[in-house]
């Protein structure tokens, strides 16, 4: 478990490392800015989502403790709020998005209705476990690089490196120790195909319940696209997809192909001021201290976090 000292500790790393004050954790000559800045990175959402509910922890805590179902919109808004908050706020309101986040989290424990791969029914789960964090964690990194590399240019070996550095500070903000990470990208990478292999990953009736509902608009009212449902099983692994029930042939290669080819396309000439996410703009303009983002910008943070600025 996380303890609340190791927690602060952690977030005493996050002051000694941050950009600045203003500038906040990373700061815009950072790769997390220029990466998750990126509206196509949400093109990886249903990926990372599928991953986190592979761990039969992080599906019961949904499906026990969210309001996933009840709000599904206002949980988009509040997840997101907390998560450009850590990357693009100022130092203090990345740390105080940090400490209401643990809050949260530690109130979230319970007991597993079922057995799921080696997790036997009636085990106690918590949401401030080390364990779970780091997967959690571990898929939202992965995956905004593959999606980020999926319509813009790949970072290099050097970039996925510094990028893994970054994400070692971010991994602080949910209290994850350093040393409790992989040292480098390459020992990131063994780490993720270790999990995807083992037994920790099992895809419980709780997971697939809460994955219908997303995908087929149970939840939102929202369905998903076709290719976006493609795109999504082309980039679970195997097992993770047969176990989620996902299909990928033929008809959804060429659905996802042509969606990709269409991106890759008209994506990258998209001005900034369409392609970056309302957080990111709204952290430009603070770096040039005006006291508040124009009208556009406070426009695309609701549809983003749901609210006007970040707190």
């Amino acid at each position: 478990m996380l303890s609340e000292d190791d927690f602060e500790s952690s977030l005493d790393t996050v002051c000694e490392a941050a950009a600045g004050s203003i500038e906040g954790v990373f700061g815009p000559a950072s790769l997390t800015w220029r990466v998750d800045r990126e509206a196509a990175v949400f093109l990886g959402a249903g990926r990372a989502l599928l991953l986190q509910l592979a761990h039969p922890w992080v599906a019961a805590a949904i499906a026990e403790h969210s309001r996933t179902f009840a709000d599904p919109i206002g949980r988009f808004h509040q997840t997101f709020n907390t998560v450009f908050t850590m990357v693009f706020g100022t130092r203090d309101q990345a740390l105080a998005a940090a400490r209401r986040l643990h809050r949260r989290h530690a109130a979230v424990t319970g007991m597993l209705p079922w057995t799921a791969g080696r997790f036997a029914a009636g085990s106690h789960y918590r949401a401030n476990e080390v364990a779970a964090l780091r997967w959690v964690h571990a898929t939202l990194v992965e995956t905004a690089l593959l999606t980020h590399d999926l319509v813009l240019p790949a970072l290099t070996d050097s970039e996925r490196e510094k990028y893994w550095v970054e994400a070692r500070l971010y991994a602080a903000l949910f209290g994850i120790r350093q040393a409790d990470l992989p040292s480098d990208w390459t020992s990131f990478t063994a780490y993720n195909e270790a999990m995807l292999r083992s037994d920790i990953l099992t895809v419980s009736p709780a997971a697939r319940k809460i994955a219908e509902q997303i995908f087929s608009g149970g939840a939102t009212k929202l369905r998903a696209p076709k290719w976006y449902l493609a795109l999504t099983a082309h980039l679970l692994p195997e097992r993770l997809r047969g176990e989620f029930g996902l299909v990928f042939g033929e008809r959804e290669q060429r659905s996802m192909n042509l969606a990709l080819a269409r991106i890759r396309r008209l994506y990258p000439r998209l001005p900034m001021r369409i392609r970056a996410v309302g957080p990111y703009q709204e952290a430009l303009a603070r770096l040039q201290s005006e006291k508040q983002p124009d009208l556009a910008v406070r426009c695309l943070n609701r549809l983003w976090i749901g609210r006007p600025m970040m707190e």
